[in-house]
């Protein structure tokens, strides 16, 4: 089995009382840090309206990003297909999978907001089947076929490629996933990734393996075999030293995050009534504020509900400040990832081995140490007796 990936989902969410520009460069700031840290993936989103998520253009974003690291996959998450022509969109790919030297993940998804989908005159209903025009086309053309095709939004006349992909066969193809059934048929139809973007929502979980399941069957039925390591799971995360510690930082913006994301987003958190919502999160397992262990116990129940899934994605909140925020991914870097990488099985194993024969290490030590000090006598002493011998005589 593969070690669990990790990184972040960045929608990304920043509230309107904060300047839009250094919000953004905190933003690749934080990708730089991940990278530092050895995260493996950071996803970016795309939205044109609500305020919140103001990164219009993963593709720029990843661009900007690819410059400033040097290990970690950039991926969008995600285009949102029904807003592009498939080749402009299956172009901008390809040229950033050359930018990046093979970094770039290609996630894919109909549209989130349906306020984006409004300014732009599509109709919500139309969104998947769109997405899915737009998606199979692109992949022809990532393939390096020539696609002549026309649906009610888009007409292709011998459109190809003109750059190959830089990687063999080309980028990695994520679906967006949540609640609906759509994202595993297509993902197991074409052999995908899957963004499970809403993992730790109660219907989001609840729908995960109904969905894997839906992706697993669709796979057999068209001859292949889906991987658990290309499904991705994402929830809310913020950790610190302790519980106590990390509640009181969350407390920098928890509130904003939750009025928007559960006004904007279908998938909002859930709210009880006189209950605060925080020990509603925890208590339902929708996001982990608290420690690395209520980290590692939230990732441990996931992989309960879908063995051997591929990464584990921290939705970005800002619900604490930056510095804070960075020491949650440095604490997940140093004490999460170590436990599922099984980092310190060797470790552990020569601790336990030198422990449980200390007393017959330190014995041969102190005998060694003996024998050193009665080897040192005795060549005193017959140093002594040459010194002496001249005299005698």
């Amino acid at each position: 089995m593969s070690k669990l990936r990790s990184g972040i989902f960045l929608a990304p969410f920043h509230p309107v009382d904060e300047d839009p520009t250094l919000a953004i460069r905190r933003d690749l700031e934080l990708i730089e840090w991940l990278d530092k840290q050895g995260f493996e993936e950071a996803w970016i989103g795309e939205h044109h309206s609500a305020g919140y998520e103001i990164i219009a253009s993963p593709e720029l974003f990843i661009a900007a990003a690819a410059e400033r690291t040097s290990r970690i996959k950039l991926g969008t998450g995600v285009v949102s297909l029904p807003y592009h022509n498939p080749l402009m969109a299956a172009n901008r790919i390809i040229q950033l999978d050359h930018m990046t030297r093979g970094r770039v993940m290609f996630g894919v998804g109909p549209g989130l907001l349906p306020s984006d989908a409004h300014m732009l005159g599509i109709e919500v209903a139309k969104q998947r089947d769109r997405m899915v025009e737009g998606l199979e086309v692109i992949l022809r053309l990532f393939k390096g076929e020539t696609v002549t095709a026309e649906t009610e939004w888009f007409k292709l006349q011998n459109a190809r490629l003109q750059l190959k992909p830089f990687s063999d066969p080309y980028p990695e193809v994520a679906v967006a996933s949540s609640v609906t059934p759509s994202g595993g048929k297509l993902a197991g139809k074409h052999q995908l990734g899957m963004l499970c973007v809403a993992a730790t929502n109660t219907a989001g979980y609840d729908a995960l393996a109904i969905n894997w399941d839906v992706a697993q069957k669709t796979a057999i039925e068209n001859g292949r075999v889906m991987d658990p390591g290309v499904l991705r799971l994402v929830g809310p995360m913020h950790i610190a030293e302790t519980r106590e510690e990390a509640r009181a930082q969350v407390k920098y913006g928890f509130a904003k995050w939750q009025h928007y994301f559960g006004s904007i987003n279908p998938m909002g958190l859930e709210v009880k009534e006189g209950k605060d919502p925080i020990d509603t999160m925890i208590e339902s397992g929708q996001g982990i504020i608290g420690t690395p262990d209520d980290a590692i116990a939230q990732i441990e129940r996931l992989q309960k509900k879908i063995p051997g899934f591929g990464a584990y994605l921290m939705l970005a909140h800002n619900w604490a400040n930056f510095e804070d925020t960075k020491k949650s991914y440095e604490l997940f870097a140093r004490h999460v990832k170590p436990k599922f990488h099984k980092a310190n099985e060797a470790r552990e194993a020569s601790l336990k081995w030198a422990t449980e024969n200390a007393g017959d290490f330190i014995g041969q030590a102190m005998n060694a140490a003996m024998q050193t000090i009665v080897k040192h006598q005795a060549e005193e002493e017959a140093k002594a007796k040459t010194r002496a011998k001249p005299a005698a005589d």
